[in-house]
């Protein structure tokens, strides 16, 4: 959530920044008067116990006449506490429900509109021209068919459709994949993480994932928890409720875990395949940071990203995105998109968001400095989303016999091999 300050002192740029998110602006008019119904009912509160507290003290002291008055007083007073009270109570959570339906204020560099706005920064590699080399290019299930590395059908036979196994040496490329991408995070100073895939409403909640994204994520009714569709939730969520001392920042971590999303809003998109499917394995960077140096350690995520993406040997390139498709904890998120050769164009692959202090104040994570104490930074980035990252490599490394190349970043990882040969013609 926005700290509640700023929104009285600039509201203007609150509205400017949920217009910018195609968000309602009409919504901080009412956190507006919202807030100032809590504010003025726990004054009025604050100022009836002082009143209460002062009478306690004149009664014992009281003649017999003036007793019954100031008894009776009491009587009004109390009652009057207790309507101050609860009317205290209904403005604080009528406030805290307003703010937590806001988004994150919008950096002011971040290109305005919707998911096509978004402005390209830098380019990576070279697209491989097919056609030059005397054949077409296979898809990603194709190729992997022919490997023996993806099974959809039975994927779709066992859970439904978007569900997929990975066979042979899909799986073994799978766990090649996780282990390097680890072992690059580990090399940069990352704590590897191993997190929890069901985690509270409140650490759901925490990091904004129940409000716009609601309809994506997959919850049990009976246990009243939630699967993650990303490990930035538990690892946004380890520290909540903490005071941290400043010398421990900036705090890293790697969080691997399975990602589960409904793609409510994705029919008919990527159907195909492994692209967009409801259950995955990811690895993700999570960063915890003093607010002045968020914007430093959000392109640091980002260089991180490009050297596992330079080190896999595709071709990319990076965007700033576009206000209306931040997501609602992002102050600005930079996307890093492989080429896919069969669809013509690039894709996402990567992403990394600087949350600023919106999840920390969700979450009650503050930083103390001296005898200072105040909310700190977080800030996520994808490290390597696995199947997106497989359909890639098959795509931009197939050879015309059906075979794939391996990149060398993997081969440790794959008992030497250098390329995935077809186990099927």
């Amino acid at each position: 959530m926005i700290d509640l300050r700023l929104l009285r002192e600039d509201p203007d740029r609150v509205r400017a920044s949920q217009r910018a998110r195609g968000e309602d602006v009409a919504l901080v008019d009412s956190l507006l008067s919202a807030d100032e119904r809590r504010r003025s009912s726990g004054v009025r509160f604050d100022e009836l116990r002082a009143e209460q507290r002062q009478l306690g003290k004149l009664i014992p002291k009281a003649s017999a006449d003036e007793k019954a008055e100031l008894l009776a007083r009491a009587e009004q007073l109390k009652a009057d506490v207790k309507a101050a009270d609860a009317e205290r109570d209904a403005a604080d959570a009528e406030t805290r429900q307003l703010l937590l339906r806001l988004g994150n204020l919008v950096h002011p560099d971040v290109p305005v509109g919707g998911e096509e706005d978004f402005v390209t920064l830098e380019t990576h590699g070279t697209i491989r021209d097919f056609g030059a080399e005397g054949f077409d290019p296979k898809d990603h299930l194709e190729l992997g068919q022919l490997l023996g590395a993806i099974d959809v059908e039975r994927g779709a036979k066992v859970s439904g459709s978007r569900f997929y196994f990975l066979t042979g040496v899909g799986a073994l490329l799978e766990l090649a994949l996780v282990n390097a991408a680890i072992a690059q995070a580990t090399e940069a100073g990352f704590t590897p993480m191993l997190t929890p895939a069901l985690v509270r409403p409140q650490s759901m909640a925490g990091t904004g994932f129940l409000g716009q994204a609601a309809q994506d994520v997959y919850h049990l009714d009976k246990d009243d928890l939630y699967l993650v569709g990303t490990s930035e939730v538990p690892l946004a969520a380890y520290h909540m409720d903490e005071i941290i001392d400043a010398d421990r920042l900036p705090m890293r971590y790697a969080g691997f875990s399975p990602c589960f999303r409904r793609e409510a809003g994705s029919h008919g998109k990527d159907t195909r395949g492994i692209f967009r499917v409801h259950q995955f394995d990811k690895v993700e960077m999570f960063s915890y940071v003093a607010p002045e140096d968020s914007q430093e350690e959000h392109k640091r995520l980002l260089e991180w990203e490009k050297q596992w993406l330079t080190s896999l040997e595709l071709p990319f390139r990076v965007i700033d995105v576009a206000s209306a498709d931040l997501g609602a904890s992002a102050s600005r998120k930079y996307d890093c998109e492989a080429w896919i050769p069969t669809q013509g164009k690039y894709r996402e692959l990567t992403s990394t968001s600087d949350c600023t202090e919106f999840q920390s104040r969700r979450l009650q994570i503050r930083v103390r400095d001296g005898k200072q104490v105040k909310p700190l930074a977080t800030l996520n980035g994808t490290l390597c989303a696995v199947p997106r990252t497989i359909v890639a490599i098959l795509e931009n490394h197939q050879q015309a016999d059906g075979s794939v190349y391996v990149p060398k970043v993997l081969r440790p990882y794959l008992g030497g091999r250098e390329v995935l040969e077809p186990v099927a013609k």
